[in-house]
């Protein structure tokens, strides 16, 4: 192991289970080159973790690679494997790759990667075998897949059908995890078909596949960021912040790995940053009682994210159920569902509510005063129709933790935003307006019915 001997406790399974690590998105490689002392710092913070992990997920981008002389590639992948990742003993710890951009992005590439990552298992689909793959550890499926097959297109294409007899076939694992470099999703406000993201109707299609089978989580890479979101309760965890310079975008995001544990309770991770802190952190799925049992919501919240000094350090999810009657004329100007009753002529720090003619659902987040708002949209409601809603915010989800669902039998999604934080910016509020802003009668009321709302604080 190298560099400091204090340890960092890791955390552990609750009975049998799975302890791992997660990082991606070095691009080193190369002696003294740009990214190798930070790459160097979170191996570092990974050899410190008391206990050390049963195995490691790197999700693509290794060296810094796009070459075209094959011999260099193998240079820095020697270099990468020999030395870089010396500390690492992998015949106690494997190490499980995917392609990446900057690793197999033409024949020769992919032949250089499939040569060096020759002990990765060979159980792929025809002319894929050694860049797409399975590992099944006991009640643990994962699959890790090629984001830039070239029989399909390139960069910003996967393959599906293989992917769905891999499900199949093993439809008893308890949980399933797939692993593969591109987002689906975009993160960050990074969107592009194939460059940030799969290609909109293949990505869809992967996607549903996850749902349809169960999947836990689809763990990427690529943005040089860490986000996590989730989709029709399916998490996307995207870790791309194993050395690469620079973050996208600085100084929100950092460098990072990430420990996680797979158990009979599903999913906890925390994300640790380059001197082995604690940044964020979950638990999935979410547990939470039935909304038939929350409370009536009065505009007051007093729960430890409310009383705290420091935000940033609860673990808090607050859930809200919003019901009413859309009203039936809708000129398209918002109308307010909830908001922080702000002071003054100060807007309000956190606004939920409806735009447009669609009634879009929206949620603005004013971080700072004199700061443009940022948005997240959801799904429309039916004008003249009752609605039910359920609406969260996970202080430790960054934005993709502004989450909806339509009752508790639904599976929950995050909102839509281009944004690279969330509610953990703002100070969380303990006084809201119902229906209305401050400016009452001249703001921007709901102008529908029977407007009733419950919460539970987590």
């Amino acid at each position: 192991m190298i560099g400091s001997d204090l340890p960092i406790q890791a955390i552990t399974p609750n009975g049998p289970g799975h302890q791992f690590i997660f990082y991606a998105d070095s691009c080193s490689g190369i002696p003294n080159g740009p990214n190798e002392k930070n790459f160097a710092s979170i191996n570092e913070v990974i050899s410190r973790l008391y206990p050390q992990p049963e195995f490691i997920c790197f999700p693509g981008d290794e060296i810094q690679g796009l070459k075209s002389d094959s011999a260099i590639l193998r240079d820095q992948w020697r270099y990468w494997i020999d030395v870089e990742m010396a500390w690492l003993n992998t015949d106690e710890i494997p190490i499980y790759h995917t392609t990446g951009n900057h690793t197999a992005y033409d024949q020769a590439s992919n032949l250089v990667f499939r040569e060096v990552l020759a002990h990765l298992p060979q159980n792929g689909p025809a002319g894929q075998k050694g860049l797409t793959y399975f590992v099944r550890k006991q009640d643990l499926l994962m699959v890790f897949v090629n984001t830039l097959n070239e029989e399909l297109g390139g960069e910003g294409w996967v393959e599906v059908e293989w992917l769905e007899q891999t499900l199949k076939a093993h439809s008893d694992a308890k949980h399933k995890l797939v692993i593969g470099h591109h987002p689906i999703h975009p993160v960050n406000g990074y969107s592009g078909q194939h460059q940030r993201t799969i290609e909109y109707l293949n990505g869809s299609e992967f996607w549903s596949l996850l749902v349809q089978h169960n999947v836990l989580a689809y763990i990427c890479s690529h943005i040089l960021a860490f986000d996590v979101q989730v989709h029709q309760g399916v998490l996307q965890i995207l870790t791309g912040g194993a050395g690469t310079m620079p973050l996208s975008p600085e100084p929100i995001e950092y460098h990072h790995c990430i420990q996680a544990v797979i158990d009979s309770n599903g999913l906890r991770y925390q994300v640790l940053d380059i001197r082995g802190n604690v940044r964020e952190r979950l638990k999935w799925p979410l547990q939470l009682p039935p909304s038939a049992h929350w409370q009536e919501f009065t505009g007051e919240i007093f729960n430890e994210a409310s009383k705290s000094a420091d935000p940033q350090l609860c673990d808090q999810f607050t859930v809200f159920e919003i019901s009413g009657v859309c009203s039936s004329g809708n000129s398209g100007t918002p109308q307010t569902l909830m908001c922080a009753n702000s002071q003054g002529s100060t807007l309000s720090s956190i606004w939920v509510g409806l735009r447009g003619k669609e009634n879009k659902l929206c949620v603005l987040i004013i971080p700072e005063k004199g700061r443009s708002p940022r948005f997240w949209i959801g799904p429309s409601l039916n004008a003249d129709k009752p609605f039910s809603i359920h609406l969260g915010f996970h202080t430790r989800m960054g934005p993709g933790g502004l989450l909806w669902r339509w009752d508790d039998a639904h599976a929950w999604s995050s909102l839509l935003g281009t944004t690279a934080w969330g509610v953990e910016k703002v100070e969380w509020p303990s006084q809201w307006l119902i229906g209305q802003d401050q400016y009452g009668e001249q703001g921007r009321r709901f102008r529908g019915s029977n407007l009733s709302i419950k919460f539970h604080a987590h």
